[in-house]
């Protein structure tokens, strides 16, 4: 099949590589309909994660079943399904407590930028759409694999509530979609931290009250103006950088909780200080099939439209375009067509 893989910082290529295949007998394999490129896939572009090179790339995507191993029982061939990017089988006692993440069975999407993607675990991982979804629904679940319920999962970490206060640190993809669960979620002022003007917009399109343009400790004060001194009920970490790091905690009021799903690279926790004013942390990995139902339905009801992040779409061909343009911020988000 064709494939992206990556071969050292900055060199993406389209490769032919082996086509998955059912390994074990709770294993599938999607063609992938949809797919696309997350801010978590520019760490290792940038150099800033370790390579295996020839390795392929790529964890969000949807697609149609193909095939499935002999103990799959709740999917067959034809199928249209999501494919969460971290697998699980949904029924180990830390997938029944809502930490899917943590799976004893846990698994990856290694290959969902290209023609195929094996599903370990098909049975807790897969959530069908009950059919070919409409052509117009595609980007808002292809959406759900990753980033919305990373956004969602940050939300939920921090502890928004309604007529709360939520600061979002991050444009990128993760925190637009945090901001539209905060404001999902009954948050009253959303305020999202971006410097660029096409993510601006679509915070406010999301729902965020307020933007805040500055960073370090100009954001700090600006935040500190909009809630009157207080400091933020809840805050998104987005990103996972010393500096969102930083101004994250900067935000946060006494005795709130910062939910951070970034990844984090080069940081150090302001621990006294998180003790002295009793500010939690909490978030992670999402386990994103634990939100997926509910995603679905507020994607399907319109409640909520998340694919309003893919601001580009790129044919597998120009995948390496793709990278380059979300590497120097010329897109939000690339969508990935096999």
């Amino acid at each position: 099949m064709r494939a992206t893989t990556i071969h050292a910082p900055g060199d993406i290529r389209l490769s032919d590589v082996a086509d998955p295949t059912i390994d074990l007998p709770t294993d599938a394999i999607v063609r992938v309909v949809a797919a696309c490129i997350c801010g978590s896939d520019l760490w290792p572009y940038r150099g800033e994660n370790d390579i295996d090179p020839g390795s392929t790339i790529g964890h969000e995507c949807i697609g149609v079943i193909e095939e499935v191993g002999a103990d799959v029982r709740a999917f067959r061939p034809g199928d249209f399904v999501i494919v969460p990017f971290d697998h699980c089988d949904n029924t180990c006692v830390h997938c029944v407590n809502g930490a899917q993440s943590g799976c004893v069975n846990l698994g990856f999407t290694l290959s969902g930028q290209a023609e195929y993607a094996r599903v370990t675990q098909a049975d807790g991982t897969l959530v069908s759409t009950g059919g070919v979804p409409d052509s117009a629904l595609m980007p808002s679940l292809l959406a759900l694999s990753d980033v919305m319920a990373t956004g969602w999962h940050a939300a939920v970490a921090a502890g928004v509530t309604p007529g709360s206060t939520a600061v979002v640190v991050g444009d990128g993809a993760v925190g637009l979609c945090g901001v539209l669960a905060a404001q999902t979620m009954g948050a009253q002022q959303v305020i999202a931290l971006s410097r660029h003007a096409p993510r601006q917009a679509v915070a406010t399109a999301f729902g965020a009250t307020h933007i805040v343009a500055e960073r370090g400790d100009e954001a700090t004060e600006r935040i500190m103006e909009l809630t009157g001194g207080v400091g933020a009920d809840a805050v998104l970490e987005c990103v996972g950088t010393a500096q969102s790091i930083t101004t994250a905690f900067d935000a946060v009021r006494p005795g709130a909780t910062v939910g951070f799903v970034g990844v984090p690279h080069g940081v150090e926790l302001p621990v006294r200080r998180m003790f002295r004013n009793n500010v939690g942390l909490a978030g992670g990995m999402a386990p994103v099939r634990k939100y997926l139902p509910e995603l679905l339905d507020l994607v399907t009801s319109g409640a909520i439209t998340p694919g309003l992040v893919f601001d580009q779409s790129l044919p597998l061909d120009d995948v390496a375009e793709g990278y380059r343009r979300m590497d120097q911020r010329e897109a939000i988000k690339v969508l990935i067509e096999p």
